[in-house]
């Protein structure tokens, strides 16, 4: 926990075609954690559409961000664009050197990897993106939210919301986050339990599967260039397999095909 004397410096990255749930649910947690100043940070202060077209307007630009405490970056399928973007990657690298927490959302854990950032690390990302994490040289990790060190991973989209509530406990402590928490009434009682692989109804899990086969594959084309570039080596296909169908088909809760010694926290 830092001292609530202490004041936080909390900024999230903004670009074209995240799922704005991965922003805006972290944001109604972060924003409300006591003695901070949160910030929203784009490459402009452009507007841009979230996946599903809503606008969303960033405070200030990359180059205007002081040095952050906390990192948020998440995810949607505008993630893909910023894998080769070096003007984010390089400020995503620089800001987590001095950041005390770096959350990353969903998708968000790939463009982090793609900075070079997740070798060694426990992680966890969308269900659909899961088997991935070993191109960056990541420990997959089958949970909701997942911490290593100073970095903590949320699953997919309103995860985040849990992830934040996490991260505000570490930072504030328990009771702040509480507080957080009931301000929001953040009490979830879905009508379906539906909200995993491992819970949803088969035929559904299919289509959601069909429904993300085509950004799914140019996500594997992706990782499979970046770990070239980064210099990991490539999973094999067996494996990649094996992490993808147990994501995908409801098995293996927990850490997976990864052993307990090879984590690396910062």
């Amino acid at each position: 926990m830092i001292p609530l004397n202490t004041h936080l410096h909390i900024g999230s990255l903004l670009f074209e075609g995240t799922d704005q749930i991965d922003l805006t649910g972290p944001f109604e947690v972060l924003s409300r954690i006591p003695n901070s100043t949160y910030r929203i940070y784009g490459k402009t202060t452009a507007p841009v559409r979230d996946l599903k077209g809503l606008w969303l307007t960033s405070d200030a630009a990359l180059a205007d961000a002081p040095p952050l405490d906390v990192l948020h970056v998440p995810g949607g399928r505008g993630q893909e664009a910023l894998m080769d973007d070096e003007e984010v990657l390089a400020w995503i690298r620089q800001q987590a050197a001095g950041a005390c927490s770096i959350f990353s959302v969903c998708t968000g854990a790939l463009i982090c990897g793609a900075a070079g950032l997740l070798k060694g690390r426990r992680a966890t990302t969308h269900w659909a993106s899961f088997h991935l994490l070993p191109f960056f040289g990541a420990i997959p990790v089958n949970e909701r939210v997942v911490v290593d060190g100073a970095w903590l991973f949320a699953a997919g989209v309103t995860a985040g919301i849990d992830g934040a509530l996490r991260l505000a406990a570490e930072l504030r402590g328990d009771e702040a986050a509480q507080a957080i928490q009931l301000h929001m009434v953040y009490a979830p009682e879905p009508p379906f339990d539906s909200g995993t692989p491992e819970t949803a109804p088969p035929a559904i899990l299919e289509q959601a599967r069909q429904s993300v086969r085509a950004i799914t594959a140019q996500r594997e084309a992706t990782a499979r260039r970046v770990a070239a570039k980064l210099g990991i080596a490539i999973p094999a296909a067996r494996m990649v397999h094996d992490l993808a169908r147990a994501r995908l088909f409801g098995e293996n809760r927990g850490r997976i095909g990864a052993p307990a010694n090879s984590c690396a926290p910062k």
